[in-house]
């Protein structure tokens, strides 16, 4: 590694993490003066307040704005090199064009890096001590809104429920249908389905049974019965941000579980998955166009520069945005969705190289 290796990767790293802790602490600020009177009003003690929230918080803030301010970092100390004539000088002397990227690229694998582990592993733990803490003193911990439920709790058996109430741990209009190479053997209907803390059992109640065989068939019905289901209360009341608090680890167990029962919410994990991987690999992608578009002296100077980067890292992510929406409604699928703007902007990057100032 020479001279010229360390002088930019210390411009880059420096101004990157300088820029990052600006906005660090202009977030952190915001969101203080947002949620004051809830940790004043559920008596937050400070200690939790900063431990148990605001360092859990940080890392998720240091990764939703890295790719953005990677690309500012790159533009603004590029610019500036531009401006001074020292890109000018770096190529006379010798050194390619393709040489001069070397320091960047190593930058960037630096903070595609730290992106990739906080993704997967750092702020998942984060956000679950994140996440106790708001439903302690911000929010309500369970909530669901959901209707005409249907789940797969084991293969060849499913459930249906009109509705559930999680504040009485109770579901309405409860049916379960029992399947052997796909013919149906056992079905039962319940009024309602409440589960028993003590027993961990549930109790069903006006229920109404058929059980099937072939062409005989022999009818049941009662007012209660306790049993075990292949189900718990926890299915059905949905935390906030569940998913973003498992680890890569969890996130697959749980998409292999979600998909034994036939969920519906499969698209959403996937995507999950997919984001988590493919956004640190756009920092990549965004220093590329920044070192290309930040080279070149122009007039204007870093003004024209920053206001060109952003634009571009805002198109970039409002077009991540666009398409992580249609994954969500079953449109397109996940990993087409998440990695085409790093592909279109891949391009865009590799035609900007190729007329960048050598």
């Amino acid at each position: 590694m020479k001279l010229i290796d360390r002088y930019i990767i210390g411009k880059f790293l420096g101004t990157f993490f300088f820029s990052l802790l600006l906005i660090i602490l202009i977030v952190v600020v915001f969101d203080i003066s947002e949620k004051i009177e809830d940790f004043i009003g559920k008596a937050a003690p400070f200690k939790a307040i900063v431990v148990d929230y605001y360092f859990n918080f940080i890392p998720w803030i240091i990764n939703l704005f890295s790719p953005l301010f990677t690309f500012i970092a790159v533009i603004f100390f590029t610019s500036r090199m531009a401006s001074r004539t020292e890109i000018v000088a770096i190529l006379s002397s010798g050194v390619s064009y393709r040489r001069l990227l070397f320091p960047y690229m190593l930058s960037a694998t630096v903070i595609a890096a730290l992106s990739l582990t906080l993704n997967n592993f750092v702020i998942p733990h984060a956000t679950k001590n994140r996440i106790e803490f708001e439903n302690k003193y911000i929010r309500n911990e369970y909530y669901n809104t959901d209707r005409n439920i249907h789940k797969q709790i084991s293969p060849g058996n499913y459930i249906y429920l009109q509705n559930y109430n999680v504040e009485e741990n109770t579901g309405y209009k409860f049916s379960i249908e029992k399947f052997d190479k796909g013919k149906l053997y056992y079905k039962l209907m319940a009024e309602t389905i409440k589960w028993d803390s003590v027993k961990k059992e549930w109790a069903i109640n006006d229920y109404y049974i058929r059980y099937i065989n072939d062409m005989n068939e022999f009818i049941k019905k009662g007012k209660t019965i306790d049993t075990m289901l292949a189900f718990t209360p926890e299915e059905f009341g949905r935390k906030d941000n569940t998913i973003e608090a498992m680890d890569y680890n969890e996130l697959n167990a749980y998409i292999e579980s979600e998909r034994l029962k036939g969920s519906d919410n499969i698209e959403l994990i996937e995507l999950e998955k997919q984001r988590r991987i493919a956004f640190p690999f756009a920092t990549f992608i965004l220093t590329l166009i920044g070192v290309s578009i930040a080279s070149r002296k122009v007039r204007g100077g870093i003004g024209m520069h920053i206001g060109l980067g952003i634009g571009i890292s805002f198109t970039f992510i409002m077009f991540m945005q666009i398409t992580t929406t249609f994954a969500a409604s079953g449109l397109v699928s996940p990993l087409i969705a998440v990695w085409i703007p790093n592909i279109i902007f891949s391009i865009l990057a590799w035609y900007l190289l190729r007329i960048a100032q050598k």
